[in-house]
């Protein structure tokens, strides 16, 4: 299929994928709804356009957490990327450091911090969750460390795994999951071929480093169901600030109290997300909650943003809610799983694209240009009710 706008991504990966793969990245929790209005909230966020204000060829480079970025975007954490492409971390890895930004490797990831380390030499950012097995988190902080990964992007909204009823009905999950899998992968030999036999997909590199076993995939989510730990609060974080000498991102917060608790910790910034409405379904949506924390915070904290953003339109509006950058999830996956490292970067293109003409008609030369007042007069004092 002809590939022209970023959405077009998601229905050539859908054809690709067995179906347990599309779903567990196409889906969400529960209903849903979160996952639906995520997207939904954005598309009513009106932009000011300007006439005759001179801009010239706007430039889409920026200055975030003490680095240069050449846009105002990064590719956020995403388990089991390895699964959708062969070795996808490394190809996703790749394409971010062709684009000149940041590359953030999920703690569950099919291949290891150290492969995606030697495999691609942009700037890489480690993820890693609130988990029961403090060893586990020590030996990910300290393999992040010696591959050179300096920032840390610490998820802390996901105490127990959401509820995903689509994973159920897919063979992500549940019972007869491992056969069902395989039925559908033999369906979709291109995949089957290329990443469920080549690509050595069914392990996963940052919990075998540590547990010195070969994970499968029932193994895997065995892993996420047990080791989450609902009872861990801010103060348990403590020690994470004190051992971790790079840059700190707190991922997962909605709240402003939550975003001033992540100032007390010491946190260098912040990233609002509902995990892409795959935890709380019902939770605010991120365009809703983003002035919120970037009011609470100030210039105190990098606020960052994920969900919903499907253009590069939406990242514009993203920026002009108060981030200072934005994190693409499904969007960059739904590439990879169609074509690997070239359609991540062709996706990006496509973004940046979009961004400049958008910027363009809004009279902003440079990321820094887009504040409030690109929002129309209507959508200037939005609110969590407004929305």
């Amino acid at each position: 299929m002809i590939i022209s706008a970023p959405s077009d991504y998601r229905e050539a990966a859908r054809r690709r994928l067995p179906r347990f793969l599309f779903d567990y990245i196409d889906g969400g929790a529960v209903t849903e709804s979160t996952l639906r209005n995520n997207a939904g909230a954005l598309q009513t966020i009106a932009l000011r356009q300007r006439v005759l204000q001179g801009v010239g060829a706007p430039t889409l480079e920026t200055d975030i957490l003490g680095s240069p970025w050449a846009m105002p975007i990064a590719l956020a954490p995403v388990g089991a990327t390895g699964m959708y492409a062969r070795r996808g971390e490394v190809q996703a890895a790749r394409a971010a450091a062709d684009a000149g930004i940041p590359y953030t490797l999920s703690t569950v990831s099919v291949c290891s911090i150290e492969e995606v380390a030697r495999g691609a030499k942009g700037e890489l950012w480690s993820q890693l969750y609130v988990l029961k097995d403090r060893g586990f988190m020590n030996n990910a902080l300290e393999r992040a460390w010696a591959a050179g990964m300096k920032t840390l992007v610490f998820t802390v909204d996901m105490p127990v795994p959401g509820s995903r009823y689509r994973d159920r009905h897919s063979g992500m999950s549940g019972p007869g999951a491992t056969v069902r899998q395989y039925l559908q992968a033999v369906t979709h030999p291109s995949w089957a071929l290329d990443v469920g036999l080549a690509g050595r997909p069914l392990s996963f590199g940052n919990i075998e480093a540590y547990t010195g076993r070969r994970m499968t995939m029932n193994d895997y989510m065995g892993f996420i169901g047990s080791n989450f730990d609902p009872s861990i609060a801010w103060h348990d974080l403590e020690w994470i600030r004190d051992s971790w000498k790079g840059k700190l991102i707190i991922k997962g917060l909605l709240d402003p109290e939550d975003a001033r608790d992540a100032k007390r910790l010491g946190a260098d910034g912040v990233i609002v997300s509902n995990h892409g409405g795959r935890q709380l379904d019902g939770a605010i949506p991120t365009a809703a909650a983003l002035p919120g924390v970037v009011d609470a915070v100030g210039d105190d904290l990098t606020v960052l943003v994920d969900s919903g953003v499907r253009s590069g339109v939406d990242v514009v509006r993203m920026l002009a809610l108060g981030a200072k950058g934005v994190l693409l999830g499904r969007a960059y996956v739904y590439a990879l799983a169609a074509g690997g490292q070239r359609a991540v970067s062709h996706l990006l293109n496509l973004f940046a694209a979009d961004m400049k003409v958008t910027m363009t008609l809004i009279g902003a030369k440079t990321p820094a240009d887009i504040t409030r007042d690109a929002l129309d007069c209507a959508a200037k004092h939005l609110s969590s009710q407004q929305l």
